[in-house]
């Protein structure tokens, strides 16, 4: 038989009910009256929760919840899945690291060779011809401030307007 019937739910939710009153009304002498309505909220969800019948669907809830949770504690197999789930997650975050430094040299290694594509000539172009004077080395190409930086630029003119810095 289901243990939710063997149980005398009447007695047990007036009982809670009469002994959360007896609480509130020292609540209400002791601290005042937020402090007792709170407890009288309180007191009366036993009783209201057998006369709604929601007492078989509240002990469903907690016995699954209860059930769940002690399967969880001992059992060695979910231990074990939690600790592949720890392992999944330690190795996306490495994965990521490593991504972000192998980013990091590819951006590095193409900067120069951006900076030392911009003195050959296009492709199609013609050869220069040998004139018998040595070229000129190829000027560095000034890098344009980004946005960002223009506000910056406005603030160091207004802080040297002023005298500061």
């Amino acid at each position: 038989m289901d243990t939710f019937n063997q149980i005398a739910w009447l007695p047990l939710c007036g009982g809670l009910t009469i002994a959360g009153l007896v609480l509130a009304f020292l609540a209400f002498r002791r601290r005042g009256a937020a402090p007792g309505l709170r407890t009288t909220a309180w007191a009366l969800l036993p009783l209201a929760a057998y006369l709604t019948g929601a007492l078989p669907a509240l002990w469903t809830i907690g016995s699954t919840l209860v059930g769940f949770v002690t399967n969880l504690v001992f059992n060695p197999a979910v231990w074990a899945g939690v600790a592949v789930a720890g392992l999944s997650a330690v190795l996306f975050v490495v994965s990521g690291v490593m991504r972000g430094r192998k980013l990091k040299k590819k951006e590095a290694a193409a900067e120069p060779a951006v900076q030392q594509g911009a003195s050959r000539p296009a492709v199609g172009a013609t050869p220069p011809q040998n004139t018998g004077t040595k070229p000129k080395p190829a000027q560095k190409a000034e890098r344009k401030p980004a946005a960002a930086d223009d506000d910056f630029s406005d603030i160091e003119e207004l802080l040297k307007r002023r005298g500061i810095g």
